[in-house]
């Protein structure tokens, strides 16, 4: 991805702050977005005991609590 960034600076030069075109702006939060996604997909993989449940299970006993 290009970034065409533009930087506002103070009187002595010193960069304070960046703006973007609001489509790379758009662009680079879905970036992010997905870079989470991934990382919480492979924290998730690591985690992952193989203890799986059969929906209509899980329906049954969720009944069962609310009842």
């Amino acid at each position: 991805m290009t970034l065409h960034p533009k930087y506002i600076t103070d009187g002595s030069g010193n960069k304070n702050a960046v703006v973007l075109p609001i489509k790379e702006y758009t662009k680079l939060l879905e970036e992010l977005e997905e870079l989470e996604d991934i990382r919480l997909y492979d924290e998730a993989k690591k985690q992952d005991d193989g203890f799986r449940v059969n929906l209509k299970d899980y329906i049954k006993k969720r009944k069962g609590k609310n009842a």
